[in-house]
């Protein structure tokens, strides 16, 4: 569900929603993408189309092309809660992602939700340069831990992630620090002719996934490997 055209996080990886709001004239420029606007009439939306539909809903992922906690924006936040009770009292469960903050007030909704966020660096300097009006990484690896610690399913996904010519890192560090997640996410870097120019890529991505895969299996964490990351 994307209740929420544009992102003000301004990622520059680049952002695959972004290329495609813009393909299709949704949005006009990357400042235009920067001022997001919500689908005021979301919960009607609900209200309308849950009774008809939630039999054959398995889970509501929020967001795909935007972000359901955006940083600083307490009316995406608000509307994003208020939809999720909607779906929960469905039944139904909501599986998250965001590069924002993942608010308290998700204690109080159903436990059968999952919470996530994107963390692919512990650099600030990287987050400044590549999502540059997003949370801090201590901030959303936080938030998350306090989900997580209340008994909420959580996961992390690490995508996209970027090669040594971007940033030199070691993925066991980010590993470690999200060692209390349920489930890790990972994936290469798409859409970036800085991937391309580094000759060894699709070498550097199989032994990556191979430790994030091993990591998993050794402190029994759920696992899941983009598809294209592995050649």
């Amino acid at each position: 569900m994307n209740h929420v055209l544009g992102c003000a996080h301004g990622c520059n990886y680049p952002c695959y929603a972004y290329l495609l709001a813009k393909r299709f004239g949704n949005i006009s420029s990357y400042s235009d993408w920067l001022e997001p606007r919500l689908v005021e009439n979301t919960i009607e939306l609900l209200d309308k189309e849950l009774p008809k539909l939630h039999q054959k809903i398995n889970s509501v992922h929020l967001c795909f092309t935007s972000d359901p906690f955006m940083y600083g924006y307490d009316e995406i936040k608000n509307m994003t809660i208020e939809a999720i009770k909607k779906i929960n009292s469905f039944g139904i469960k909501c599986t998250v992602l965001t590069k924002g903050i993942l608010p308290d007030e998700l204690l109080a909704l159903s436990p059968i939700n999952e919470y996530g966020i994107t963390l692919v660096s512990l650099s600030e300097e990287y987050r400044e340069k590549f999502e540059p009006y997003s949370s801090t990484y201590i901030e959303r690896i936080k938030s998350l831990y306090n989900l997580h610690t209340n008994g909420l399913k959580t996961w992390v996904s690490i995508e996209p992630y970027p090669t040594p010519n971007i940033i030199e890192q070691n993925i066991m560090d980010i590993l470690e620090k999200i060692s209390f997640t349920n489930k890790i996410i990972f994936g290469r870097t798409n859409y970036s002719k800085l991937i391309s120019a580094y000759k060894e890529h699709r070498l550097f991505y199989n032994q990556e996934a191979k430790k994030v895969i091993q990591y998993c299996k050794k402190n029994k964490i759920d696992f899941h490997i983009k598809k294209g990351t592995i050649s």
